[in-house]
C-alpha cells in the first residue's frame, strides 16, 4: 500500500472511530431516571445509601422518590438525603406521594395530610415535581374522583407556591372505570390542570394508545414511566426492550406529550432487580429513542 493510500485510509479509520466513539458517547449521555420502587426491597435490607451508589455506577442520572413520610425519605432528613444524592452525583427530580384520603395500609402524609410538609421537604431534596402516586381500592368510587378533582387543584396552589409542579401517575384502572359514563383519567384531564406521569405500560395494559392522549393532549404528560411488557399472554412486567411496547414510536412523540424526565420502573422483576435495571438501561443508551 502507498504512503499516501495508506494515510487516506487511516485517516478514514480515525474518522470512523471517532464518529463512533461520539455516537457511544451521545449514547451514554441519555439522562436516564429511576423510580427507585423498584428497588423497594434491596433498599429496605442494604439501606439507601447503598443502593443509590449502586444506581449511580448502573448510570442513572435521576431518581424518582416514593415513601416519604413523617418528615422523612427512607429514614433520612431532607438534609441527609439530599446529601447522600449529591455524594452518588444523582438528583431526585420528582417524588410520588399518596392522597393520604385512605387508611387501608396505614397512615400516611400526603394530599390531605401534612401536605405543606410534604412539600416542603420535597423541594428540599431538589425536586421538580410531586405526584400522586396511586388511588387506593376504597377510593375509587365515582364521589372521590369528583372529590380529587377539588383536591388536586387545592395541593396544585400549595405546590407552586413552593416551586414545584403538582402530578398524576396512572395505573390502568383510570381507564377502565367509569365516572358518569367517562374514564376517571379523562376525568382528571378535563377538570384539572395537574400534569400527568404517564405510565407507558399501563396505559398499553389498558388497551390504550399513549399518543392518542398526547395529540389530544399536548404538553400534559412531562414525566413517563417507562416500562415494557413481556411478549407472554400474562403480558408481565419486563425489562425495557425486551418486551412487545414500541418506545421508538412513543418517543417520537415526546415532544408534543411535553417529556421532560423519564423514569425506568419495573414494579416486579422475575431476576434480582439490579440486574433488571442494568439491562433495561443499557437497551436505553443502545436505543435510538431516549
Amino acid at each position: 500500500m502507498k504512503r499516501r493510500e495508506f494515510l487516506g485510509t487511516s485517516l478514514g479509520l480515525s474518522a470512523l472511530s471517532l464518529l463512533s466513539l461520539n455516537t457511544l458517547a451521545s449514547a451514554k449521555a441519555k439522562t436516564v431516571g429511576l423510580q427507585l420502587y423498584t428497588l423497594r426491597d434491596d433498599i429496605q435490607k442494604q439501606g439507601i445509601e447503598k443502593i443509590l451508589a449502586d444506581v449511580a455506577k448502573l448510570g442513572y442520572k435521576e431518581v424518582e422518590n416514593f415513601g416519604y413520610n413523617d418528615g422523612k425519605f427512607f429514614g433520612k432528613t431532607a438534609t441527609e438525603y439530599s446529601k447522600i444524592l449529591k455524594d452518588n452525583g444523582l438528583s431526585a427530580v420528582s417524588g410520588h406521594t399518596l392522597t393520604a384520603r385512605s387508611n387501608q395500609f396505614g397512615a400516611t402524609d400526603g394530599l390531605t395530610r401534612n401536605w405543606q410538609r410534604v412539600v416542603d421537604d420535597a423541594a428540599a431534596v431538589g425536586q421538580k415535581y410531586i405526584i400522586i402516586a396511586f388511588l387506593m381500592p376504597n377510593e375509587r368510587k365515582p364521589e372521590d374522583y369528583k372529590q380529587l378533582v377539588d383536591l388536586l387543584g387545592k395541593g396544585q396552589e400549595t405546590a407552586k407556591k413552593a416551586g414545584l409542579i403538582l402530578g398524576y401517575h396512572n395505573h390502568d384502572f383510570e381507564f377502565t372505570e367509569r365516572v358518569d359514563g367517562q374514564k376517571p383519567y379523562d376525568l382528571l384531564l378535563k377538570n384539572t390542570s395537574v400534569q400527568m406521569e404517564a405510565d407507558l405500560y399501563w396505559m398499553v395494559k389498558a388497551g390504550e394508545q399513549p399518543t392518542d392522549y398526547f395529540a389530544q393532549y399536548p404538553g400534559r404528560f412531562p414525566l413517563w414511566h417507562v416500562k415494557d411488557m413481556a411478549k407472554t399472554p400474562e403480558k408481565e412486567f419486563a425489562e425495557v426492550g425486551t418486551g412487545s411496547i414500541d418506545f421508538g414510536a412513543l418517543f417520537k412523540q415526546a415532544k408534543k406529550a411535553g417529556l421532560t424526565h423519564y423514569f425506568v420502573e419495573q414494579d416486579v422483576c422475575k431476576r434480582p432487580p439490579l440486574e433488571s435495571i442494568k439491562i433495561s438501561i443499557d437497551h436505553i443508551r443502545q436505543a435510538k429513542w431516549g
